[in-house]
């Protein structure tokens, strides 16, 4: 694989291409993220970001910053106490933020565990964590406006790290774990392989779908993914990118 602080590094340049050209009247645009707006979506986006550079080396979790219950209400809590700022603000206040993100993630030492949200990660992990959220946001903002977001290889991290959390996926729903292999088709014919090959469960399919449905942008019926095995069905469910 690509070195995936390199790869985070394209994914901003790719969003940012996007955020320079909307228009007033698409900054206030409803987004595909229920109940916030484009605006709102660059705002998450940059405060979740400005964690990164906090220097949270202690702890299991961190970055819960309100009384929220769960991690998609501490982050609407945040939205919703700085949303109003005018498009050209956010933008250089996500700017600021996430440019600086790869090389304060390579600053770190080797072995060091980074506190973010309900765990600990090291940089290169929580710097596939942010690639997955900033993709599956790009397409909160381009798929409600019509605008173009072309799938990369850059998605075999977001693949990695769905079916990497798959034991997390299980016992947050409460499910004994299970072994999945997946064999994935890549956005340029290639394929991607997770897992034991030997596993009882498998998911063959688009990586693209994959991702997205990691995301929650995608159901599992409205995908091409195939499932065989007792679990897998239960996998393609569950299966997630991000913590909740």
């Amino acid at each position: 694989m690509a070195d995936v602080i390199d790869d985070l590094a394209a994914e901003y340049r790719q969003l940012d291409a996007v955020l320079a050209a909307l228009t007033p009247d698409q900054w206030s645009a409803p987004s595909g993220a229920e109940g916030w707006t484009v605006a709102d979506v660059v705002l998450h986006l940059a405060q979740s970001e400005e964690a990164v550079g906090v220097p949270a080396t202690t702890g299991d979790g961190a970055f819960l910053p309100s009384t929220a219950t769960t991690v998609d209400g501490a982050m609407a809590d945040l939205v919703a106490a700085e949303r109003g700022a005018p498009p050209d603000a956010l933008l250089a206040r996500w700017r600021k933020a996430a440019f600086a993100t790869p090389d304060a993630l390579r600053a770190h030492p080797p072995g060091a565990r980074l506190a973010w949200v309900r765990t600990s990660l090291s940089p290169r992990t929580l710097a596939t964590t942010r690639l997955a959220e900033h993709w599956a946001h790009a397409q909160d903002i381009t798929v409600p406006l019509g605008i173009g977001y072309p799938d990369t290889d850059r998605l075999r991290h977001i693949a990695w790290l769905a079916h990497r959390t798959l034991p997390y996926a299980f016992s947050v729903a409460g499910r004994p774990g299970a072994a999945v292999h997946c064999d994935l088709t890549a956005p340029d014919g290639t394929h991607w392989t997770f897992g034991d090959p030997a596993a009882p469960n498998r998911i063959t399919g688009p990586a693209a779908d994959f991702c997205r449905l990691g995301a929650r942008r995608l159901r599992p019926e409205q995908t091409a993914l195939h499932a065989e095995g007792p679990d897998a069905a239960e996998a393609l469910r569950l299966v997630r990118n991000y913590a909740a």
